[in-house]
């Protein structure tokens, strides 16, 4: 029996490779002598770096750098030294939750801080980046980001334009003679799991705009600042990515990636799958035991363990979910290749009860233990 454990982490609760190391426990109970491997999980979002970081040998790093608001603030972030890879979470140094609910106006916030971050790993050896580009607080079309890179954006007096959503509008030109120099050597990444082009009905600042603060007429001066940054970086930089699908990620986030940086956009859970080499560890085995803290019908429009789901069925695998908890449409998963699901909880219990790590861990041993007895018994 050659069994491989890629579980997302329970947000609040156990890490990926935590969930892991239970379903090994559970496995090993029945199977004694059963090959078992720990694939750490996630999706491009939050857990992407701790992912990683795990899976590869990797380590943390802390630097300082310029917060949503101008702050500052502390983004860890992972590097992979044998691969001169860095892992980013853009969360970390401009992300939603680093804003106080009272504070939160996309008009105000920057993206100054993810380019922080790009120059720190960058000046610790790295050249190839993964970037999560999920929870952004912020409007400016990385416009921030890319100041920070060294990119200089001024208004039609020459002057150099501020740190904000709102000073997008103010975009006349644009000089690349300050540009960091080794970013040309850097390939980038960038965990995308949305369509929206950059600005419209469907773009950054009408979907994404509401949930970060921005009014109704923040949302239309915003999308118009937006378009006119596409408008002078078409001039400037000779293409247009304004339509690409994913450009109005992140508050426009991957439109300034894909127009003046060398990068990719993928489904987050593909780059991570791809970064583990998951496929090494699926060719040969049995079952693949995945899940997270709640599966329910976004867990089968592309998350994380529909993805690795995805990729075990192109290698005949049975696959198993194993949930701190399950919804009514969790059957939906069914269809996207996680044959059966099993929610963990055996008992009533509080939501801390639920989510306490050690009860965590001894429930998803004793699930996949019972699991792995109906397997024997039927073979």
């Amino acid at each position: 029996m050659k069994v491989v454990a890629a579980i997302d982490s329970y947000k609040g609760s156990v890490s990926s490779k935590e969930a892991g190391e239970a379903a090994v426990k559970g496995v090993l109970n029945v199977y004694k002598d059963a090959q078992v491997q720990v694939v750490t999980l996630a999706d491009g979002g939050e857990g992407t770096v701790d992912s990683l970081v795990d899976g590869l040998n990797g380590e943390y790093r802390d630097v300082e750098v310029t917060g949503p608001l101008g702050e500052k603030t502390v983004c860890r972030y992972g590097i992979i030294s044998d691969r001169n890879l860095a892992v980013i979470e853009m969360a970390g140094a401009a992300g939603l939750p680093l804003v106080p609910v009272e504070k939160r106006n996309p008009c105000n916030t920057t993206s100054y801080g993810v380019g922080e971050v790009i120059i720190d790993a960058i000046e610790k050896g790295s050249r190839n980046f993964i970037v999560g580009i999920g929870g952004s607080a912020t409007n400016d079309g990385g416009v921030g980001m890319l100041q920070a890179l060294g990119y200089s954006f001024k208004d039609e007096d020459g002057n150099e334009i501020g740190h904000s959503g709102a000073e997008v509008a103010k975009i006349a030109s644009v000089d690349i003679s300050n540009v960091y120099p080794l970013l040309k050597e850097c390939e980038f990444s960038i965990a995308c799991d949305v369509n929206n082009p950059l600005c419209g009905k469907l773009g950054a600042s009408a979907i994404y705009g509401p949930q970060k603060g921005a009014t109704p007429e923040m949302v239309e001066f915003l999308d118009s600042a937006l378009g006119n940054f596409a408008k002078v970086t078409k001039e400037y930089m000779d293409n247009d990515y304004s339509e690409y699908p994913g450009a109005g990620a992140a508050g426009g986030m991957g439109y300034g990636f894909l127009s003046y940086l060398n990068v990719t956009l993928r489904p987050g859970v593909e780059i991570v799958l791809d970064a583990l080499e998951m496929d090494k560890y699926l060719e040969g085995a049995d079952v693949l035991i995945t899940g997270e803290g709640r599966i329910d019908q976004q867990t089968a429009m592309g998350k994380a363990p529909a993805g690795a789901a995805n990729r075990a069925k192109k290698y005949g695998l049975k696959v198993i979910g194993v949930a701190g908890c399950t919804t009514d449409d969790a059957h939906l998963c069914n269809d996207k290749g996680i044959d059966a699901i099993f929610d963990i909880t055996d008992r009533a219990m509080t939501i801390e009860e639920a989510m306490d790590k050690e009860n965590t861990k001894k429930n998803i041993e004793k699930t996949v233990t019972q699991i792995f007895c109906l397997i024997k018994a039927f073979n």
